[in-house]
């Protein structure tokens, strides 16, 4: 099935106008993210805080904003999951890392005093205040003996930092979460439970977020090495700077819209990635059909690219707008939990497949004459 019937565009005459366009929105990209002071990581990068809890009937998203919001959470994120008869609802809270400047204050009043006599001394450090000294004290002890607790006079600096980061602060967060709700709750007949609550490190974060960016780079790198050996390098230059074009344009608008970046967002970027470069392959097939055809033709390099792109340019428009549809769908109806990731399709959909027509095989013809004016 063809969606129109035998084009003769010129694309290749049009590369110049494309590279100034795509000039245009690599360069708001970059001052966005600098403008912004960096991407919005989400959790899964930054770590923090995950809160489930369950309702007795449907709960209102911005009722619990608002009582969020009155607590000092108003950057909270709230989402619903699960069938809508559960009503489950996720809220994920950010800490901010103050562990390791509370344990250095332990250890300083500690130093000062010589030891702790008192476990009620810790009350004389203001930082407890926000961690709760219940909270704090309930993992220490003065007496040497009882080994499932922390000696508050032996323990080190990073070990007090540890216990706070992964055992205090999630039990804090989620405490004043939940007493919060309750409390604005009152009487009410949707009552809550608390279904538990998660923590994601730092440390953890940092990985994933080296993972990601490692992988974003081998899938690049893969796909640089694989078209040199199934094309030319000069095939593999054209889709990888195509491939970084759909990235880099996709985290644009994704930063434009204001969402944050997480494990689905990656997973959206990979498969932009992968769907730019079925495109891409299938025009650079129509180029390598027709070189072989019109080789002792004489026919020159610029109409050649041009066949193969308008060849397959049916075939583009036909699977990018019907999997735009199936994801636009996604993107209005899915829900908020994949609401990002639908986005980031949705763009990198119009990003890839412009980009496989205007930069990919462009890039080819550029290489090929900046070859030609050396020699």
């Amino acid at each position: 099935m063809r969606f129109f019937g035998e084009t003769k565009i010129d694309f290749i005459a049009l590369r110049k106008k494309a590279f100034i366009i795509s000039g245009i929105m690599i360069a708001a990209t970059l001052f966005l993210i600098i403008s912004r002071g960096g991407l919005k990581l989400g959790l899964d990068f930054t770590g923090g805080v995950e809160v489930h809890l369950k309702f007795s009937e449907s709960p209102s998203i911005a009722w619990i904003r608002g009582v969020l919001a009155e607590i000092g959470l108003s950057k909270a994120v709230i989402q619903q999951y699960g069938r809508k008869e559960e009503n489950l609802i996720l809220i994920k809270h950010k800490v901010e890392e103050a562990s390791q400047n509370i344990a250095s204050k332990i250890i300083a009043y500690r130093e000062k005093q010589g030891k702790f006599t008192s476990l009620e001394e810790l009350k004389n450090i203001p930082e407890i205040e926000a961690l709760g000294y219940e909270n704090l004290a309930n993992f220490f002890t003065l007496d040497p003996s009882q080994e499932e607790r922390i000696d508050i006079n032996q323990a080190t600096e990073d070990s007090l930092a540890s216990l706070i980061l992964y055992r205090i602060i999630p039990i804090k967060a989620s405490a004043k979460i939940e007493e919060a709700i309750k409390k604005e709750f009152g009487g009410e007949k949707n009552t809550f439970s608390l279904e538990g609550s998660n923590f994601i490190s730092p440390q953890v974060s940092k990985e994933l977020r080296k993972d990601a960016i490692l992988a974003i780079i081998f899938a690049l790198v893969g796909m640089l090495a694989y078209i040199a050996w199934r094309f030319e390098l000069r095939f593999a230059v054209g889709a990888v700077v195509a491939l970084v074009h759909d990235v880099f344009i996709s985290v644009g608008a994704l930063t434009l819209g204001g969402y944050e970046f997480t494990l689905p967002i990656i997973a959206a970027l990979l498969t932009i990635i992968g769907y730019s470069l079925n495109d891409t392959i299938v025009v650079y097939d129509r180029i390598r059909e027709n070189s072989e055809v019109y080789r002792k033709k004489r026919t020159s390099s610029k109409k050649i690219l041009n066949l193969g792109i308008n060849q397959s340019l049916s075939r583009t428009v036909i699977t990018s707008l019907t999997t735009f549809l199936v994801v636009l769908i996604l993107f209005l109806w899915g829900g908020a939990v994949i609401h990002g990731f639908a986005f980031a399709l949705l763009v990198g959909i119009v990003i890839g497949t412009y980009s496989s027509i205007f930069v990919a095989t462009p890039v080819i013809y550029s290489w090929r004459r900046s070859r030609m004016r050396k020699r």
